[in-house]
């Protein structure tokens, strides 16, 4: 059984729950994804299977990327993912993986890669003061002091400094299935996620 699909990421939007609270929540497209190749321990090193999300144009694509999806015969797709499975021999290739192993109530986690910010100043990236916001005053948004006197007379290694932010793989855990609606490959997951619109999520059900 798997418990991991992808899906893309729609916007943001709220539900008003029986109890009359509402809740905010992220729209995903979850699904369908197919299953392209099945990945053994003996031949691979781990066991796997490889899906197709998001259907693709067959012009797109180069020859061995063609090749190796009409193997599966479920169509070309853009996206090619990997879900860790304990026995691949249960999948058939061009089996549909839907949002439907979803119940509402679940506890999953949500992985994608965050919105990328650009290179930022330490009150942006890290949250610092900042200095004093007196006209006299001539470092009001600086690092500040990093030094670490004469002793080891360098800057400690991890220092909190200006640098690139977001643009990296980030995971919530525990966050809940609010709604599932199969019929439109839709779930509605309590809180953020992240990314920005239209980029890809992994979900995965906590057990």
């Amino acid at each position: 059984m798997v418990d991991t699909i992808f899906g893309r990421k729609l916007g943001m939007s709220r539900y008003f729950l029986q109890d009359g609270d509402v809740v905010p929540v992220t729209i995903i497209q979850a699904g369908p994804c197919y299953v392209i190749q099945k990945k053994s321990a003996e031949r691979e090193g781990y066991n796997a299977i490889q899906v197709g999300f998001i259907l693709q144009k067959e012009q797109r694509l180069n020859k061995p990327l063609k090749g190796h999806l009409k193997k599966a015969g479920c169509g070309f797709f853009k996206y090619l993912r990997e879900i860790r499975v304990e026995n691949p021999e249960e999948f058939e290739l061009g089996q549909a993986i839907k949002v439907d192993i979803f119940q509402i109530g679940d506890l999953v986690q949500v992985s994608g890669k965050s919105k990328g910010r650009g290179f930022q100043g330490v009150m942006k990236r890290w949250g610092f003061a900042g200095g004093r916001d007196g006209h006299g005053a001539e470092w009001h948004r600086k690092t500040g002091s990093i030094g670490a006197t004469t002793f080891p007379g360098r800057v400690i290694k991890g220092k909190k400094l200006p640098g690139r932010m977001g643009n990296s793989r980030v995971t919530i855990k525990n966050l809940k299935v609010i709604d599932v609606r199969p019929e439109e490959d839709i779930i509605a997951i309590k809180g953020g996620v992240p990314g920005s619109r239209n980029s890809i999520v992994e979900i995965k059900k906590i057990s």
